[in-house]
């Protein structure tokens, strides 16, 4: 066993071998036994239960993306300005 260093003190962790518990240990072992038209077939199947967007909740989102980002450029902008400003004149004050 190994001390990590960057761990708490007192903590040993186990060098080159992680933990993991009995449940998803089974549930690996079951999912590497699967074989490649079984797996083929679950892909489908989750996909299948996927809900898609609509083209025009997928217009609006992003629109809705564009004007957030306009925003935030916007208001960023401002703040630099303020900060310059208010700089420019503390400077000029003892310059």
């Amino acid at each position: 066993m190994i001390a990590n260093r960057s761990a708490p003190r007192g903590l040993v962790i186990p060098a080159a071998k992680a933990y993991v518990p009995p449940d998803s240990f089974n549930e690996m072992k079951i999912m590497a036994i699967t074989n490649p038209l079984q797996f083929i077939q679950q892909v489908r199947s989750e996909v299948s239960k996927v809900v898609w967007p609509t083209r025009r909740e997928v217009f609006l989102t992003t629109v809705m993306v564009f004007i957030m980002a306009a925003l935030t450029a916007i208001f960023f902008s401002l703040v630099d300005l303020a900060i310059r400003g208010g700089l420019q004149g503390l400077l000029g004050m003892f310059g």
